[in-house]
């Protein structure tokens, strides 16, 4: 397959002014309650934060006095590639490794066409072992890929991309007898070449061919996070204001905001229904889908048009995303201070004055996070709802968290305490463990079924993911912490290219290549050159990142970990 070309010109071949487009899209990072303001032009002026300046507020986020940043100007202006938006580039250019063309190189060949035009990237590329489903191209899998060429100046797969997965969202879903929602976005697609006919088939799954038959939860919410890096990335916005997109993200919204039994303004979901696609105790209330949620509904709000279907959206998103920081920053966070909070809770309160909210049983908190959590740091734990807390660490969930500001700024730098306060728990030899600690013995037995895939240590169960590089990369940027970043990406070129490119890394450091694990897997490929482009410019984290909304801070009270 040929590398498609890169593209910096808009629909009708004018080339775009990244700067000096204007659109509703302006004014993502104001406050809520300031959306149906007109927005006004103001000057960019770069503060302490790589992440962008909030258009109506002072940056709330400011960067650890550990690292400064200076800027870099020729003439006046900005040097090097830019993402969209006024915003001074890194001074801190690095050599390009050996790597960073090989695994250009390798990404390019994994590039999936239909009808000629590029739309998505295979799962891996690896002849050495059965393709079952790695040979489809994943919602989520391409997320890293699309950012790199987005990164990298060539729009049109991330557009045909874009287009294509809403074409799918429109076919009917079924599994057995049971009809899918309308909103449903496909778990992945397949091109079926036949060229006996000259004929190229789609076909899509839903979750009817996933293991355990759970739809992707997660895929719409990528979905409307990727309009939005598409828009954030080329300053255009007609992609987004075209009336299928619209209604697609409409339809996706229907999905998660409709009314009914819960008391809770966090999604109920099946385990195995987000990246852990396998039984592994994350069904109920999973941090990676609170989290994903949240970022989805802020990105659904600068990217919906404001005519009287989309207003009608606005007001309920509005109140669902106060409504979600509250319970996520107060019941989901976890730190010294809570946890003695929890460790001292009385049981079987009643009334509206209970402390202990979900009945929690103060003999069920698990030996290890008592030597797990610092002095100083903290983190969203992996699960609350009745009865239940589970106080794994889940990477994707907390730097996503960061990255939408649905963690305060003083729990963004506190997630960050932990990760350097944990590293050889948490990153061990190899970045990055999905989730922290693994399960065991009876408890794997009984949580995951018998699972020979994710024994302890293993794949979803405590394995080492080096796509998560390029989220760990976009936190420690956003929260003014490089060199975690940089430290995590030189173990990741100590091995990753001689190891072939593999999916996951197993054991307690993640020393070992996974078991089962495919090789010239794409998302770690791609997860390294974002990583590895957004350190080179960190302008680029614009695209993923979302500033902090003062108007849903929440009165939650500073611990002993927030203070410096």
């Amino acid at each position: 397959m040929s590398p498609i070309a890169a593209m910096d010109v808009s629909n009708n071949g004018s080339v775009k002014s990244l700067e000096t487009t204007g659109s509703v899209f302006e004014i993502e990072d104001s406050d809520i309650s300031k959306l149906l303001e007109r927005p006004r032009p103001i000057n960019i002026e770069r503060k302490r934060s790589f992440d962008e300046r909030s258009f109506n507020s002072e940056l709330s986020i400011t960067l650890s006095p550990r690292f400064s940043y200076r800027n870099h100007l020729e003439n006046g202006s900005p040097v090097g590639r830019r993402s969209g938006y006024s915003t001074p580039l890194s001074s801190c250019y690095f050599e390009s490794h050996p790597m960073v063309a090989e695994a250009w190189e390798s990404l390019r060949r994994t590039l999936v066409y239909h009808r000629r035009q590029p739309v998505g990237t295979l799962a891996a590329l690896d002849h050495s072992m059965d393709e079952l489903n790695y040979d489809q191209v994943f919602v989520r899998d391409f997320v890293p890929s699309a950012l790199a060429f987005l990164m990298n100046g060539e729009h049109e797969v991330v557009k045909n991309f874009i287009l294509k997965t809403l074409h799918l969202q429109s076919w009917e879903k079924r599994i057995d007898q049971f009809k899918l929602g309308e909103g449903v976005m496909p778990a992945s697609f397949k091109v079926l070449h036949k060229p006996e006919k000259n004929i190229e088939t789609l076909i899509a799954d839903f979750g009817e061919s996933a293991i355990g038959r759970v739809a992707p939860v997660d895929s719409g919410f990528w979905w409307i996070i990727l309009l939005r890096a598409y828009t954030k990335s080329t300053g255009d916005s007609s992609l987004a204001e075209r009336p299928d997109c619209q209604r697609g993200m409409r339809l996706i919204l229907t999905l998660c905001l409709s009314e009914g039994f819960e008391t809770f303004p966090t999604l109920l979901c099946a385990d195995g229904c987000c990246m852990i696609d396998r039984r592994m105790g994350v069904y109920g209330y999973p941090i990676e889908i609170q989290a994903l949620f949240f970022m989805a509904l802020r990105c659904a709000l600068i990217l919906l048009k404001h005519d009287d279907e989309g207003k009608e959206f606005i007001e309920r998103i509005v109140t669902r995303l106060h409504a979600l920081s509250y319970h996520m920053r107060s019941y989901f966070w976890l730190d010294l201070k809570q946890l003695n909070d929890i460790y001292r809770y009385k049981t079987e309160e009643y009334s509206h004055t209970a402390v202990n909210k979900f009945n929690v049983m103060p003999d069920s908190l698990p030996d290890w996070v008592f030597d797990f959590m610092p002095t100083r740091g903290g983190y969203f734990i992996g699960n609350v709802s009745p009865a239940r807390m589970d106080f794994r660490w889940f990477c994707l969930g907390n730097c996503v968290a960061i990255l939408s500001s649905l963690a305060t700024p003083e729990q963004a730098l506190a997630i960050m305490d932990l990760i350097e306060s944990r590293w050889e728990e948490l990153v061990g030899e190899m970045p990055l463990k999905i989730c922290y600690p693994a399960i065991e013995s009876h408890e794997w037995r009984i949580v995951t079924g018998c699972d020979p895939k994710n024994t302890r240590w293993s794949y979803h169960n405590g394995g080492s993911w080096p796509v998560l590089l390029w989220l760990l990369t976009a936190a420690c940027i956003k929260t003014g912490r490089p060199q975690i970043a940089r430290r995590a990406i030189e173990l990741t070129e100590n091995r990753l290219s001689k190891d072939h490119w593999p999916e996951y890394y197993d054991g307690k450091l993640g020393r070992f290549v996974g078991k089962q694990a495919r090789k010239f897997q794409t998302w770690s490929i791609a997860g390294y050159l974002v990583a590895k482009m957004m350190l080179e410019d960190p302008s680029h984290l614009g695209m993923i990142s979302l500033e902090e909304d003062k108007q849903m801070k929440p009165l939650v009270k500073r611990s002993a970990s927030w203070t410096c």
